[in-house]
This record gives C-alpha cells, structure tokens and sequence, in this order.
C-alpha cells in the first residue's frame, strides 16, 4: 500500500488494491472519485462504454469479473439480485477471491439474498460490508453520497477511509449487513412515496388552475423545504424525466423489494401496493426509461390534465 492525499478530513490514508464491479451512473461516479483518492481500481463492467472512460482516469480494466476480487477490497455496484448473484456467485468468482478480501455491496438488494451473501462470504473466508447509498448520480460525482453501513466492526472500520472520500456522511446501523439493506429498502420506500403524494398534490391544485410549478415552489420552500422535496419538486414542476438519473424501473424493484421485506416479517405495507401498481402504469404507458420521478405523472393522467397545457406542466 501506498500513502494517498490528505483526505476530506485531513487525514492521510493508505492506498488500496480495489476491484469493482458494475458502471451505472452510480457505479462510474463511485469508481471515479476512488481513482480521485489515489487508490488502484481494477474495474469490470458487461458494457464497454463506461470502462473506457473510467481506463481514461487511470483505472485497470480487467477481462473477467474475479479479476476485480484479488485486491484489498472489492466495491460492487450491480443493479439487482439477479446481476449480483450472476456476477459473483453463479460464475464462481465470489468462491475465487483473494482470501481476507473485504466486499463492499453497494447495491440496492433484497433482505433475503443481503442473508444469503453474509453466509456465504463468512464461509468463504470473506468479509463482507453491506454500504447502500442515498443520493443521485450528481450526488455521487461530487462525492456528497449518505452511506449506509453495516458489518463486523472490523471491517467496517478498515473501510470507512475509503468510503469517507465517496460520501458527506456515513451512516453506521448495525453488524448484520442486512440492516443496511432494509434501511436503503424503507429509505427508498419513502420516496416514492413521497413522489406519488407530490404527485397527486399537484394534479389537485392543477384540476383548480394553479400551476404545479407556482404550487411546489411554495411547498418546498416552506413547510417541505428538504432536499428530497427540492430536487424531485423541481424535476416535477418541469416534467424534467430524461435523462434518468434513476430509472423507473429501478423504482419499480425497490418497491418490490419493500413488499417482499415486509410479507417476511408480516409488515403489511398498504401504500407499497399501490405505488407497484402505479410504476406499472408508467411503464404501460412506455416510459420505462425515464426517471422514476415520472411516477407523479399517473395522478395527473387519471385526472384527464393536458400535459400539453402550459398551465398544466406536468407530466
């Protein structure tokens, strides 16, 4: 290991060997700021678009994803159980890795596969950190993430230098990694919740005249003036749906995610229902790609507004 830059905090870490895997929006932003820290990335990622522009910064592109789990540590940004499980599971590479490799799982997963991976790595002779995040990609860019983190205190503890360069806060919440999971799961649970309520909020005061962008500018800065209210205000009021900075259908998951944590432990989520059956709606009505924030469109559309009205912009 190397000595990096003083870190946010002034402190200087150590450089570590890190892998990664999968380059979203999120992932690439994360992998780039590790770059940013002085750390080494082997990166591996299905598509070859993001790979390039990550090599440009300086990262090593490797051709199979075990390559990504011979380091220090490996960070892991994939986008659902099913990429999870295939990338590192159902190709062996988990069973490959170097031994006292620490797993950072960055990813939005179910409370049943995040019990699966603690198993599995412990038998494996691996450390495993669940660290889910809150922000938008623009967040993770400029390195102001929330990390929700939990794991054995020990790993955790030789993680959280690195994880202090991607993030403004890191949130500890537990020793089982899925603690993590269902903080993410509940957090994400809010707001689309949140989005729906905004939603419906404004197809009411637009079925009277007001406009949604004269009604949010009041709500968000007054009795909702909050980050969350702010940005997904904003993107609402000016039916701002492309280019996703979380896909809908990623929405979609998380709320399947909630639902199936909540049958688990017998926690009936009546709100959770409703919202899956909206996201459907959406992607009924082809828009699939666009930002989940999207989702504030079913109210209006069931209420008959024109989104082509400009006194109606929303869509």
């Amino acid at each position: 290991m190397t000595t990096t830059p003083p870190s946010k905090t002034g402190r200087r870490i150590l450089a570590m060997q890190l892998g990664f895997l999968g380059l979203g929006h999120m992932g690439l932003a994360i992998a780039s700021n590790l770059l940013a820290a002085g750390h080494h990335v082997r990166a591996w990622n299905r598509s070859q678009e993001p790979l390039a522009r990550l090599q440009a910064k300086g990262a090593e592109i490797v051709k199979e994803p075990v390559d990504a789990l011979q380091g220090d540590a490996l960070f892991s940004m994939l986008a659902n159980d099913d990429a999870v499980r295939s990338v590192l599971i159902d190709s062996g590479a988990l069973a490959q890795a170097r031994k006292g490799l620490i797993h950072v799982n960055m990813a939005t997963i179910s409370v049943a596969l995040a019990e699966e991976l603690a198993v599995l790595h412990d038998r494996l002779g691996l450390a495993y950190v669940a660290a889910p995040v809150f922000g938008r990609p623009e967040a993770a860019a400029s390195a102001k993430l929330h990390i929700v983190v939990a794991g054995a205190p020990s790993p955790v503890a030789s993680i959280e230098p690195v994880l202090a360069a991607l993030g403004q806060k890191i949130w500890p919440v537990g020793s089982e990694p899925k603690a993590a999971n269902i903080v993410k799961i509940a957090g994400n649970f809010m707001i689309a919740s949140m989005i729906e309520t905004i939603g419906e909020a404004a197809a009411l005061v637009q079925g009277h005249g007001v406009t949604a962008a004269d009604f949010l500018d009041v709500m968000t800065n007054s009795l909702f003036a909050a980050p969350a209210y702010k940005t997904y205000g904003d993107l609402i009021a000016r039916a701002q749906f492309e280019p996703a900075g979380f896909k809908l259908t990623l929405g979609l998951k998380d709320v399947r995610l909630a639902l199936a944590a909540g049958e688990a432990a017998h926690v009936p989520l009546p709100l959770g229902s409703l919202l899956r059956d909206n996201f459907l709606d959406c992607i009924a009505h082809g828009e699939s790609d666009k930002d989940w924030s999207a989702l504030a469109g079913v109210a209006a559309r069931r209420a008959g507004l024109d989104e082509r009205d400009e006194k109606r912009p929303i869509a």
